[in-house]
């Protein structure tokens, strides 16, 4: 007999029957549907698949808590899409601004701060709640008391000073230390700046903007990159001033 339709199969004795034997191949015919119901399905050690898809809407999950997932050595996953809620702590991006000019500057006072030209860098965060690991290199030549700051802007909100002291009274607010030096001397160099953790406040898809600042306690000439004097000799430094930042989560 080719086709038996009925409505229902019962094992003839206990509680349980077997569909065929060992090697036989059962289909399932296209356009038709198993279902079962509330039942247990007691699948093989291993299945093979192409495809996972939620049987409603657009989620499902993947095991029970306390449960491990291994992926074999020699296997790879591949991420076309976006991961989220596997822990934290990884560098999602990096950008820098690498200044290679020389910029010179009269100071205006302890408080009085002017934009470093060319050293400013842009960064979009890839997460929300991202922390910014910002890195201030300066190098500045400078006879008199002078330092550098950083300033940030979230999506056109306006520059605000970050990563600043409290409690510094009369004293010079800066990153890093005194960028004069012991001698007063014109032909000298020093590096300052600072690295800072920041929480900014945003939303995905905003533009973070850090720019780096310069003063000086006087009226005094200051350069960014060469000494004060400038002198063009072989006991003289030509220098470089960066910002890096790490976008954390």
């Amino acid at each position: 007999m080719s086709e038996i339709k009925v409505n229902k199969i019962s094992p003839a004795t206990g509680t349980a029957f077997t569909v065929g034997d060992s090697g036989d191949t059962f289909t399932v015919p296209s356009g038709a549907t198993l279902t079962t119901t509330d039942a247990t399905v007691n699948l093989p050690v291993e299945i093979k698949t192409n495809k996972i898809s939620p049987a409603t809407g657009t989620a499902f999950t993947l095991g029970d808590s306390g449960d491990t997932f291994t992926v074999p050595s020699g296997a790879t996953i591949t991420n076309s899409g976006t991961a989220s809620g596997f822990g934290g702590g990884a560098v999602q991006q990096v950008v820098q601004v690498y200044k290679t000019d020389v910029m010179t500057y009269t100071g205006g006072g302890t408080v009085n701060y002017s934009d470093i030209t060319g050293l400013s860098v842009a960064i979009t965060p890839l997460k929300a709640s991202s922390k910014l690991l910002i890195n201030l290199s300066t190098v500045i030549g400078a006879v008199i008391e002078a330092g550098s700051i950083c300033q940030a802007d979230i999506e056109g909100g306006g520059y605000v000073d970050i990563g600043m002291p409290t409690g510094y009274g009369s004293r010079f607010p800066s990153w890093g230390g005194n960028a004069s030096n012991q001698s007063s001397s014109a032909a000298w160099t020093r590096c300052q700046g600072g690295m800072f953790l920041w929480t900014p406040s945003y939303t995905l898809t905003d533009e973070i903007t850090i720019k780096g600042r310069i003063s000086a306690t006087l009226a005094n000439a200051i350069a960014v990159n060469r000494s004060q004097s400038g002198t063009d000799n072989a006991v003289q430094t030509g220098a470089c001033s960066s910002i890096t930042v790490w976008e954390i989560n």
